[in-house]
């Protein structure tokens, strides 16, 4: 993980400059991955077309996600979604801005098994969502989605994390206009957002005081990074968060 200097004056752009170095760093793992992908699915393909000789369509690989299990989800005092038992011997924390491509790896990585875990009892998982990343896209994507999060986990927290999965599936490139409003309205009301105090809350930014002022006090905090992982207070700096499940064993070290 990238560190950020807790001395720096201005958290923010400390900040910014930590997800440009740790995109850096992990799009060399991604191509690496990618052409191993590559290569299987035109070995997978050459194979089926061997093997299938009825004529038929052959299997392909759905690009759905996967399905989450349900979970018992609140709003913290501070802002914070909480899922799972806050009493639940483990306690996870995660930090994430929805611009960040690092928090997408994250979330892609270890969705469903924090899921299953809060699902289970095994452990508690605490979502701070903070934006810092609008200079990235043309229409301060950041802080639009940002408050999409507040808003949606203030209706109904319990469909947060199936909100927060596709979302990240859905994640604009940097550089360029991040999803429009319409477009956030319609992901909340995919995952069962159906109240239009919903559709309100985004299009007016109606989180959007409380949105910056959690992203000021974590940021201020000494934040290392996004996506930032802690586990029973202990800020996880291994690679069990970019990589499948990795987390699950951290999880499970904790819970003995």
């Amino acid at each position: 993980m990238t560190t950020v200097s807790t001395g720096s004056k201005n958290p923010l752009a400390a900040a910014e400059a930590a997800d440009k170095k740790r995109k850096r760093a992990i799009q060399a793992g991604v191509a690496a991955v990618l052409v191993a992908l590559v290569v299987a699915i035109g070995v997978g393909i050459a194979m089926n077309s061997d093997s299938d000789t009825s004529g038929g369509s052959g299997s392909s690989a759905a690009e759905g996600l996967p399905a989450l299990p349900a979970t018992v989800g609140t709003v913290t005092p501070s802002g914070s979604v909480l899922i799972g038992n806050p009493d639940a011997k483990v306690k996870v924390r995660v930090v994430a801005d929805l611009q960040c491509p690092a928090c997408k790896q994250f979330e892609s990585a270890n969705g469903l098994a924090l899921a299953q875990a809060a699902a289970d009892g095994t452990a508690s998982v605490e979502y701070q969502v903070i934006s810092f990343l609008d200079k990235v896209s043309t229409n301060q994507y950041s802080s639009r989605a940002g408050n999409a999060a507040y808003c949606v986990a203030r209706s109904d927290a319990n469909k947060f994390p199936t909100w927060l999965q596709l979302m990240f599936h859905r994640q604009p490139a940097e550089g360029g206009a991040g999803l429009s409003n319409e477009q956030l309205v319609a992901i909340a009301t995919e995952t069962g957002y159906t109240d239009p105090a919903v559709a309100t809350c985004i299009n007016d930014k109606a989180m959007a005081d409380t949105l910056a002022k959690t992203t000021q006090t974590v940021l201020s905090s000494g934040l290392k990074g996004t996506p930032s992982v802690f586990v029973n207070g202990q800020l996880i700096e291994s690679d069990a968060v970019y990589t499948e499940d990795g987390l699950a064993s951290v999880i499970a070290d904790a819970a003995k």
